[in-house]
């Protein structure tokens, strides 16, 4: 777990590092990767069981759409106008709003101690967003990308709700090449449009690296490894330690990007962490104890 939050947080950091390319363009070519190295592994598997890919291909569409092809899309998009510290803090907020979402959509109960870790979340979320300026109204920044990351949420908070539904019912490596595949031919056509609208970009070397750490370790690594750990400890335990991601992100953004860290940010973030560790560990049997966050 402490190799996939520091690859997570390097997909925040390389992706605001090569911001010069647009997020399409990011989210397309690091899919793109992802694919050409599953291919090899997933084929067969994907080969044989395509009749259970056919039989479940909606909750498949949305696991794709909302985990794969979208979400880091939304993130590439609020990188262009936020800072990387602040995504990696609006990303600990997915697990609760996945709760809240639950209990919209699937009717499971937040519980009162729930509500407090809920409560605790947003506010350290817009600590961290405003920097402290929401004590001065007057003086409020309103940030694009900060918004933007609303998307991001959504969309990892509707994955995680569809994937301890359906997730088990599919191989797992055939099915991140599956996904993987779907997500390149949806952002095909936005990326064209993109390329006629902006023009074509070049590639520098930096960027192609950066493209490549993309495509290698937070698409398919890190995922493959928070799998494992799921199994191993379980989604509740491995959850946790995703709430070190603004720490690492933060400290990466500093040394890095050059990104200063007020001292609000940093209580914010504590707020955040503490908030979403009260929210996603209350002692119940049912399903909201498994929900998952992979990057």
């Amino acid at each position: 777990m402490i190799f996939v939050v520091i690859f997570y947080a390097g997909n925040i950091i390389v992706g605001k590092s090569i911001n010069e390319l647009p997020p399409f363009t990011i989210a397309f070519f690091r899919l793109l990767i992802a694919f050409f190295i599953i291919f090899p592994i997933g084929l067969r598997g994907a080969w044989n069981n395509r009749f259970i890919f056919l039989k479940y291909k909606k909750p498949l569409l949305i696991m794709t759409l909302t985990g794969i092809t979208f979400f880091n899309t939304f993130i590439y998009g609020a990188l262009q106008f936020t800072t990387a510290s602040n995504v990696s803090v609006l990303e600990t907020v997915i697990p609760v709003m996945t709760i809240v979402l639950s209990a919209l959509l699937i009717k499971e109960t937040i519980k009162f101690q729930q509500w407090i870790g809920i409560v605790l979340s947003f506010f350290g979320a817009i600590l961290v967003i405003m920097n402290g300026s929401f004590l001065q109204l007057t003086q409020i920044n309103w940030n694009i990308g900060d918004a933007i990351m609303i998307g991001a949420i959504l969309c990892w908070a509707i994955y995680s709700i569809a994937v301890k539904e359906y997730m088990h019912l599919f191989p797992s490596y055939p099915v991140l090449l599956v996904m993987t595949g779907i997500s390149v031919i949806v952002l095909l056509p936005f990326v064209t449009i993109e390329w006629i609208v902006l023009g074509i970009p070049i590639l520098s070397i930096d960027m192609m690296v950066g493209l490549l750490y993309l495509g290698i370790f937070p698409s398919l690594i890190a995922l493959i490894f928070y799998n494992k750990v799921v199994d191993l400890l379980g989604a509740s335990k491995a959850s946790v330690f995703l709430n070190f991601l603004p720490v690492v992100t933060m400290i990466g953004a500093y040394f890095w990007l050059g990104e200063t860290i007020s001292l609000l940010q940093i209580i914010g973030s504590l707020i955040v962490i503490v908030g979403v560790i009260v929210t996603t560990n209350v002692r119940t049997g049912e399903k909201h104890r498994k929900l998952n966050k992979v990057g």
